[in-house]
């Protein structure tokens, strides 16, 4: 058993690739159904559903071809507000262009919330 996150959001990319209209991942945790969310949320993918199978549980989602890449940040580096400009520039191509998601103390949430906030966190992945 690998990363759910890493796993899951592979798939995602994969499919984006091959001009999939949708993809089920087959494990899924809170945590990826946050980053599903956040991901929805910025217009990234359609719509999702979640279904609890009693084995992992069952997700779909649907693709709108706005992906150009997508992937989880291993190791989960810890971030401090300030450090959060340099890993938009090693992560992201250019700068207001796509969205690296971290696990904060209040939540996960976006980098733009971050820094608006004022909190740091552990990074989680990124999409642009």
């Amino acid at each position: 058993m690998g990363d759910l996150i890493s796993d899951a959001l592979s798939s995602v990319m994969n499919a984006e690739r091959v001009n999939k209209k949708e993809v089920t991942i087959r494990r899924v945790s809170k945590l990826l159904l946050e980053v599903i969310r956040i991901i929805k949320e910025k217009g990234y993918i359609g719509d999702y559903d979640y279904k609890d199978d009693g084995r992992g549980g069952l997700l779909t989602i649907k693709l709108i071809n706005k992906i150009n890449k997508i992937s989880s940040i291993r190791p989960r580096y810890p971030c401090s507000v300030d450090q959060i400009e340099s890993f938009e520039r090693v992560y992201l191509p250019a700068s207001d262009f796509g969205i690296i998601i971290l696990s904060t103390p209040k939540g996960l949430m976006t980098h733009y919330e971050a820094k608006k906030q004022r909190i740091g966190g552990a990074l989680i992945a990124f999409c642009y």
